[in-house]
């Protein structure tokens, strides 16, 4: 009866325990034989033979990539400074491993390409007004540039817009005199509303004499009640009137 010798043995477990592969559950473990693509394993342990077999796992967690700042010009010719910040999930493993040779650093560099041009197409008041639109605009053109990756873009947000300090300055008067203009327009409309609201009175006045008479005492009256030493004297009407029949004899 034919037996194992020692050595054979512990050989044979050395060789299945160094063919063990663990794909985690955040992982997809994508499977080659002889250097060609077969399959992709889930969560578990896996059975890898030596030499024949190979496998690469990817995680397919979600990814944040922070794009370095880029120089960019922008529409009116404004020199500015953006980055961003991506973020990003892997759908098909085999995808990401047999179409791009390293997917996070062709992310990152195809979102620099990116939005420099997308800065190059809209002015800086666009951009600084319409941050939201730009950003969702740069998302989709890397989502469908990296679909065939088998890579999805989640979100992307761009963190800093850096002007120059001259630039900076000159916005700043402009936005000063901007102030001042609405100051000056809202001044001017509300004189104008207080002017048609006395002619309007004016006109009401006019049309009944006592009542012009009234608003006359009740104008004296808020005098009289003041704390000040402003003193009033009253004439009655018909003795300016009689001195004014006097002085016509």
């Amino acid at each position: 009866m034919g037996f194992i010798s020692t050595p054979l043995l512990i050989f044979i477990v050395v060789v299945l325990l160094s063919s063990i592969r663990q794909v985690n559950q955040y992982e997809r473990g994508v499977m080659f034989v002889l250097g060609k693509y077969t399959t992709t394993k889930n969560p578990g342990w896996r059975l890898v033979i030596p030499i024949v077999q190979s496998m690469k796992k990817v995680d397919i967690r979600t990814k944040t990539v922070d794009v370095p700042e880029q120089e960019a010009i922008t529409k009116d010719n404004i020199p500015v400074g953006i980055n961003a910040v991506i973020y990003y999930r892997i759908t098909s493993s085999e995808k990401a491993v047999l179409e791009v040779e390293n997917f996070y650093y062709a992310i990152s560099q195809l979102a620099q390409v990116t939005m420099r041009n997308a800065v190059g197409k809209v002015t800086l008041d666009d951009l600084l007004k319409n941050r939201d639109e730009v950003s969702q605009g740069i998302q989709e053109a890397v989502d469908a540039a990296t679909d065939p990756w088998g890579i999805k873009v989640e979100n992307l947000d761009l963190k800093d817009i850096i002007i120059p300090q001259d630039l900076k300055r000159t916005i700043a008067k402009e936005a000063e005199a901007e102030r001042e203009k609405r100051a000056v327009i809202i001044s001017s409309e509300g004189e104008l509303a207080a002017s048609e609201n006395v002619m309007k009175a004016a006109t009401m006045l006019a049309k009944s004499p006592g009542a012009l008479h009234l608003r006359t005492l009740q104008a004296i009256n808020d005098l009289s009640s003041d704390q000040s030493n402003t003193t009033i004297w009253m004439v009655p009407v018909e003795g300016l009137r009689a001195l004014e029949a006097v002085s016509k004899k």
